[in-house]
Order: C-alpha cells, then sequence, then structure tokens
C-alpha cells in the first residue's frame, strides 16, 4: 500500500530502498502530536471481517460520517488471505507469482486506495479509521503521519524499533547498517474530506506471500513481522488493545462507545 489516494492523485517515488531516515527512527514531529483529548470516538475491534464485510462496512460509515450521523471510527480486523490492488498497482508487481498466489487460496480484490499491492492474511491487524480529517490534522501528509506513530508507540512496546524510510510510507525496522524491512504498511482514501483504507501491521501473519509480490510496488522489497522479530508468536489480541490506546492518544479521541469481540 503506502500512499495516498485523494481525488485520484497519487505520489511514490522510486528511490533505493536502503536509504533510511535516521532522523525519524520513533519520532514525529512535536505539531503532529496532540496534548489532550479534544474528540469522542467509536472502536469496533472486531477478531476478523473478510475483505468484502470491510469495504462494505467502511463504505456505510464513510457516508453516516460525511452526514454527521457517526462519530469518527477506528476498525480493527483481520482478514482471509487476499491480494488488494491500489490504483497504482502495476502488472508487473503481482501477475508473475499469481497462479502460484491463488494454490494458496489467496483472492484478489481492486481496491481505490493509494498504493499498489499488498497481501493481507490472519495475524497481521488491520486498521480502517473514518474520521473527519479536519478534525484531526492540516491534510492527508501530517494524517499519515500519525498513522506511523501509533504504529512506531506500538511496536515499542514490545521492544521493537520502528522508524520511517525517508523515501516510502509505512513503517520499518533497521536489519543491518543500512537496509530496512517492512513491518507496516499505510494505504488510504479522502473522499470528501472522510478517510478510508488504513494500515496493515503484520503480527504472527504468514510472511511467504509477500515474496511472490513486489510489496507496495516496491522492488526488492522484504517485509517482516512482530513475530519474526521477535522469534515467538505475538497475542494478536493485546496489541490491538495497543493499537486502540495509542491511537485514541495520538488522534486526541476518547472511545465512548467500543465494541469488542
Amino acid at each position: 500500500m503506502s500512499t495516498i489516494e485523494r481525488k485520484g492523485s497519487e505520489n511514490l517515488a522510486k528511490p533505493s530502498i536502503t536509504a533510511v531516515d535516521q532522523s525519524n527512527l520513533g519520532q514525529v514531529p512535536q505539531s503532529v502530536v496532540p496534548q489532550n483529548i479534544s474528540q469522542q470516538g467509536t472502536l469496533l475491534s472486531l477478531p476478523y471481517l473478510s475483505f468484502a464485510e470491510s469495504l462494505e462496512l467502511q463504505q456505510a460509515l464513510l457516508v453516516k460520517r460525511r452526514e454527521d450521523r457517526q462519530l469518527d471510527t477506528l476498525i480493527l480486523t483481520e482478514h482471509e488471505p487476499v491480494l488488494t490492488l491500489g490504483r497504482t498497482t502495476k502488472p508487473e508487481h503481482w501477475e508473475p507469482h499469481w497462479a502460484e498466489l491463488q494454490t494458496k487460496g489467496i483472492i484478489l480484490h481492486q481496491t481505490n486506495r493509494g498504493g499498489s499491492v499488498t497481501y493481507h492474511g490472519p495475524g497481521q491487524i488491520i486498521g480502517y479509521p473514518i474520521l473527519r480529517l479536519r478534525n484531526f490534522c492540516r491534510g492527508p501528509k501530517e494524517y499519515v503521519l500519525k498513522l506511523e506513530e501509533v504504529l512506531i508507540r506500538t511496536l515499542g512496546e514490545w521492544g521493537i524499533m520502528a522508524c520511517r524510510h525517508e523515501s516510502f510510507r509505512g513503517v520499518w525496522i533497521k536489519s543491518g547498517e543500512d537496509h530496512l524491512e517492512k513491518i507496516a504498511s499505510i494505504g488510504v482514501r479522502i473522499s470528501q474530506g472522510i478517510t478510508m483504507h488504513g494500515f496493515a501491521l503484520n503480527v504472527n501473519v504468514d510472511l511467504q506471500p509477500f515474496s511472490l509480490l513486489s510489496p507496495c510496488g516496491i522492488e526488492h522489497c522484504v517485509m517482516t513481522s512482530m513475530a519474526k522479530r521477535l522469534d515467538r508468536q505475538v497475542d494478536v489480541k493485546k496489541v490491538r488493545e495497543r493499537i486502540a490506546t495509542n491511537f485514541a492518544a495520538v488522534f486526541r479521541l476518547q472511545w465512548i462507545e467500543q465494541k469488542w469481540a
């Protein structure tokens, strides 16, 4: 994923994957980090939704939020094995190994989010914020910074030092002196000021399907997970809980309605 779709505009640079933004190791500009709670929101934390169901739910909530019939909402869930194609996807990003991916029971969905192809599957936490953007930040770039900050804080609670990449969006882990592996992807859409789609954090997810893609359209991109970094399985529900807490802190939200399953 890893980019923004706003009324059809896309931006994705293609420099070397080895570029490390050392200044952004777990940091976010102070102007992006709020100090006080000022908004109320709804949290929907669900163990599983099919991708099709999640898209239908997002679209319904987006309409309600646009009409002020719904609070700003965060959906946290997991999907079945699925490839999703963003608006910058090229055939060479996923088609060469599609037959092999199909044998693994992986299905395919075209989406209207920004970015290229990514894989979703069990053990990967998906976050879909449905927010009125102007209530939280000055524009989409700051919004993506906030999403990254939520994930960087969460990973830090498990002792994983995550960072930003100077050229690509998402959250990354240093591997060696000058290489990065990607642990979380971000791809969003903003429609009439309301956000949809969002982020994907690799917790215990099977990483093998990523090796058959150019994840997020980035050649030679290596994906990693919390389980791989820690060499053990991680409690996905606990990670969901911490994402919800950190999201509320970064976005100045108070969850007054919650659904946990």
